[in-house]
């Protein structure tokens, strides 16, 4: 087992890099309250996410999911429990540490794309180097590497407007990958698509996955999708994690 005395800390991102899993959520809970009425949005969930793993979490709306991503994401707090991510306890962490942990560790995709109309392609993609303070010649590289990898080149200097669904989605997805984090979220990505283009944001997924070795964590409520694309399913219900599975198909993978 992996201990926290095997991690090294960085000067640049108070984020520390160890050899375990990608994530280890022990025993976490985010409760909230409607009046007096308690909401157990994620109730007592234990789960380890290996390096490089494509895993998807299930479930119907109201199940969990979505929160325990975004506890996974440092986009929100545990109420109780441990989420280790890049070598480090999430809920320890200052408002600068889960900043910078979201900022140089990962990457995270929406249902809605989430993009400035305007703002062309690459300036959307470009925005996170921005705010990074990354120097010009190294943002338009990394720019140009991102829209490579999801095959949209040929489109920059269009805005979101002039783009396809599917076109939107690809260039959220490049603008997640810009800082080249090592954990990717992606919170229902296929749910504004027809299901041919949905399969084709995923296949591009799980090429991204397959070439860069990227931990993907996807949210999903398309089963049959989860079933054919992803490494393991993590099936959610009332805040609990009700069962891990891997897809009778997962060999072809």
């Amino acid at each position: 087992m992996t201990t926290l005395s095997q991690t090294t800390s960085s000067s640049d991102s108070d984020v520390a890099i160890d050899s375990g899993p990608a994530i280890r959520v022990d025993r976490v809970s985010r409760y909230y309250c409607m009046g007096e009425t308690p909401i157990r949005a994620v109730d007592d969930v234990s789960l380890s996410i290996a390096r490089g793993e494509f895993l998807a979490l299930l479930g119907s709306s109201g199940s969990g999911k979505s929160t325990l991503l975004n506890l996974m994401a440092g986009l929100d707090r545990p109420t109780s429990g441990s989420i280790v991510s890049a070598g480090r306890n999430l809920a320890e962490l200052s408002p600068l540490q889960l900043a910078r942990y979201r900022r140089d560790t990962i990457g995270m995709v929406f249902q809605s794309f989430n993009l400035l109309p305007r703002m062309t392609l690459e300036e959307n993609v470009e925005l996170p180097l921005r705010l990074a303070e990354v120097e010009r010649a190294e943002r338009a590289s990394r720019v140009g590497e991102a829209l490579d990898r999801v095959r949209l080149s040929k489109r920059v200097g269009h805005r979101p407007s002039e783009l396809s669904g599917g076109e939107q989605q690809r260039t959220a997805i490049a603008r997640a990958l810009v800082n080249r984090p090592k954990i990717l979220f992606a919170d229902e990505p296929t749910g504004n698509l027809d299901s041919t283009t949905g399969e084709t944001i995923l296949n591009l997924l799980r090429e991204i996955q397959s070439t860069m070795g990227m931990t993907i964590v996807m949210v999903t409520h398309e089963r049959h999708l989860a079933e054919k694309f992803a490494d393991r399913l993590a099936t959610m219900g009332d805040g609990k994690l009700l069962s891990l599975s891997t897809p009778a198909n997962a060999e072809v993978h």
